[in-house]
C-alpha cells in the first residue's frame, strides 16, 4: 500500500473522531491562538518562499505568495468568526411524521475526506483547515512548491493542536504532483475535491477524476455603468474592482459602460491613474490577474446581459446606476454566482459575507455556489426512527396511510 494511500486512510479514521467526539470549537480557538504565538516562524519560513520565488513568478502570483501580518489577522479573526459559530453538525434540518410514531429526519453531517489542491496562497492552508475542523471533515493539502515552506509552517502548528486532541491526521499536506494523481483516483476515500488556482490546474483536475469537484476555472468579472449610474459611484467602483487587489479572481476583468453615461472619460483616468492598462474593444473573457482591462461600450442592460452571458465565467458582476429597475433586471437575469448592485466585485469573499473564511469559490450550480463557506462542506443524511414498523403494513388492499406530517424543529 502507498503512502499516499495510507495518508488517505489516517485522514478517514480522524474524520470519524472528529465528527463525532471531539470539541471541535475548542480546537479552532487553540489553532488561532497558535497561529499568533508562532507568528515570528511562519513569517520566516513565507519570507524564505518569497525570496526563492523572485526571479520566476509572476507579479500576481509573487502577491498571492506573501503571507504578512495583515494576512495572518485576517486568518486568525475568520478562525474565531468560525469558532463563535454553532456546531453544524447534528442539526436537525426538517423532521416529518411518515405515521404515528415513525420519524424521518434530515440531519446536518460533514462530507468527509475532502483533497484540497491549491496555488500561491498559503492563507488558503489554514482557511480549508478550519472549515474543515468546524464542519468535522478531514483535509488533504497540496500546495503549490512555491508556497512549501509556508504551508508546511502553517499545516504544523495546526497539527500540532490536533495532537493534542488525538486527530492530528485531520489535518495533512502530500507535496507532490504524483501523490495528488494518485488522490484523484481515490474515489472510494476521497468524497470532494476543491481545486484553488489557475485555470489550467483547474481544468487539470476537473479531467482527471471521478471525484466530484467543486470550484471554478475562471474568474472573469464584470463592472457594467449603467447610464444612470452615478459619477462618483461608478469611479470608485471601477478602481476598487479592478486595482484593489488586482491578482484575485474577484477582481474585475472587464467594464462594460452604456454609451450615454456622462462620465466615461473620468472613470477610464481614474483607472489609468490606479496604473490599469486599458484594453479598448479587445481581449474580452480573458483573465489578467494584474491592472490590465478590457473596455466595452454598450447600447443598454440588455447588451451587457447578453456580452456577460458570452465572455464571463459565471463568477461575480456588478451595475452601477440609479435606475431600481435597470439594477432588478440586472440582478434576476445575468447568471453568475454574485450579482451584486452599486458594490465593487472584490465583496465576493467568504470573510467578507461573513462566512468567516472560504475554501474557494464555486461557480457551479450543484451543492453549493459563490464564497463556500461552512455551508459547502456539509452534507445531509436520513434517520428513521420507528416502532417496529413495516413497509407491508403500508401495503396492499388494507394498506394503513401515510401522514407525512412536517414537524417543528
Amino acid at each position: 500500500m502507498s503512502e499516499t494511500r495510507q495518508q488517505a486512510e489516517r485522514a478517514h479514521r480522524a474524520f470519524l473522531r472528529l465528527s463525532t467526539s471531539v470539541d471541535r470549537t475548542q480546537i479552532l480557538r487553540d489553532v488561532a491562538k497558535a497561529l499568533e504565538t508562532n507568528a515570528a516562524p511562519v513569517f520566516d519560513a513565507n519570507r524564505k518562499d518569497l525570496e526563492a520565488s523572485r526571479s520566476t513568478l509572476s507579479s500576481a502570483l509573487y502577491k498571492r505568495l506573501m503571507f504578512n501580518e495583515s494576512k495572518l489577522r485576517d486568518v486568525v479573526d475568520g478562525i474565531r468568526q468560525i469558532a463563535a459559530t454553532a456546531d453544524p453538525l447534528g442539526r436537525v434540518i426538517e423532521e416529518t411524521e411518515l405515521d404515528e410514531g415513525l420519524i424521518l429526519r434530515k440531519v446536518q453531517v460533514p462530507i468527509g475526506v475532502i483533497a484540497m489542491i491549491f496555488e500561491s496562497r498559503p492563507d488558503a492552508a489554514p482557511q480549508i483547515a478550519s472549515l474543515a475542523i468546524r464542519t468535522g471533515n478531514a483535509v488533504l493539502l497540496k500546495g503549490g512548491r512555491e508556497a512549501a515552506q509556508t504551508n508546511a509552517a502553517l499545516v504544523g502548528v495546526i497539527r500540532e493542536v490536533l495532537q493534542s486532541f488525538d486527530v492530528e491526521d485531520a489535518v495533512q499536506m502530500v507535496s507532490t504532483r504524483e501523490e495528488v494523481s494518485e488522490l484523484l483516483a481515490m474515489d472510494d476515500l476521497i468524497s470532494l475535491v476543491i481545486p484553488r488556482g489557475s485555470n489550467e490546474m483547474v481544468r487539470s483536475i476537473q479531467e482527471r477524476t471521478r471525484i466530484p469537484v467543486l470550484g471554478h476555472a475562471d474568474g472573469i468579472c464584470h463592472v457594467y455603468i449603467d447610464e444612470a449610474a452615478d459619477v462618483e459611484k461608478a469611479v470608485k467602483i471601477a478602481v476598487d474592482s479592478k486595482a484593489q487587489y488586482p491578482a484575485v479572481c474577484n477582481a474585475a476583468e472587464t467594464l462594460l459602460i452604456h454609451r450615454n453615461f456622462k462620465g466615461t472619460d473620468r472613470v477610464l483616468q481614474a483607472l489609468r491613474d490606479a496604473g490599469v492598462q486599458l484594453r479598448i474593444e479587445s481581449e474580452f473573457g480573458h483573465e489578467f490577474l494584474d491592472l490590465i482591462m478590457a473596455v466595452h461600450t454598450v447600447g443598454g442592460v440588455d447588451e451587457a446581459i447578453a456580452h456577460i452571458d458570452r465572455f464571463g465565467s459565471r463568477h461575480t458582476e456588478t451595475i452601477v446606476t440609479e435606475n431600481a429597475v435597470t439594477a432588478e433586471r440586472f440582478l434576476n437575469e445575468v447568471d453568475s454566482a454574485g450579482v451584486f448592485w452599486n458594490a465593487s466585485t472584490r465583496f465576493a469573499d467568504g470573510f467578507r459575507y461573513g462566512l468567516g473564511a472560504e475554501v474557494g469559490i464555486s461557480t457551479n450550480k450543484t451543492h453549493a455556489r459563490g464564497p463556500v463557506g461552512m455551508e459547502g462542506l456539509l452534507i445531509y443524511k436520513y434517520q428513521l426512527i420507528g416502532n417496529g414498523h413495516i413497509v407491508a403494513t403500508y401495503s396492499g388492499d388494507n394498506a394503513r396511510k401515510f401522514t407525512h406530517k412536517k414537524r417543528q424543529v
